[in-house]
């Protein structure tokens, strides 16, 4: 009887390391996501209020760069808030993994989500920085000429919102393996 006694003990000895490591990757998991929420929303919102009108407008003609001039700069909108609604909604399961850090199903759900969000965000702001390369530096075969000399306001705002979306799609590959890190360790 003792012997199982101590046996016991020391299993609950070897696991009690891995439930910390678990708790400990769930805690930073919700930090992470959080930050990923506010640059995803900051990268929206930079995007969605771009707008710029040159100075030596007339009165009947007048040059203007919105974002949603460019079908791309929309989708980038809609992926980055899409996105961030996702990462809000994924703090609640981030938490329920703080209290039960066992949870097994849950966190392959949420590595299965996380994979498509990351995926959405991804194409996103990939799309969104082509457009950005081409209105920096033009494509002289294809006669498009370099607008960003002109709009320096504009090209600047909509290069700041990439900047925060490529920096929440980092955050999504740290968040996928620190999933799939306390997945393997059961």
């Amino acid at each position: 009887m003792k012997a199982s006694a101590i046996e016991g003990g020391e299993i609950s000895k070897r696991l009690a390391p891995r439930k910390r490591l678990k708790r400990g990757l769930s805690i930073v998991d919700f930090i992470l996501r959080i930050v990923a929420a506010i640059c995803t929303l900051g990268s929206a919102l930079g995007m969605g209020t771009t707008k710029e009108t040159l100075p030596f407008a007339t009165r009947f003609v007048k040059f203007r760069a919105v974002f949603d001039d460019l079908p791309t700069f929309v989708f980038f909108v809609t992926s980055n808030s899409i996105v961030c609604g996702y990462l809000l909604l994924s703090l609640a399961l981030s938490f329920f993994h703080i209290v039960r850090s066992n949870a097994v199903r849950s966190r392959v759900l949420q590595v299965f989500l996380d994979t498509i969000m990351f995926g959405l965000l991804t194409t996103g702001a990939s799309s969104a920085a082509a457009i950005v390369y081409v209105a920096h530096y033009g494509n002289p075969n294809a006669n498009w000429f370099p607008f960003c000399r002109q709009y320096n306001n504009f090209c600047e705002r909509i290069s700041g919102s990439l900047i925060g979306s490529f920096i929440a799609a980092v955050l999504f590959i740290i968040l996928i393996l620190m999933s799939a890190v306390s997945i393997s360790k059961r």
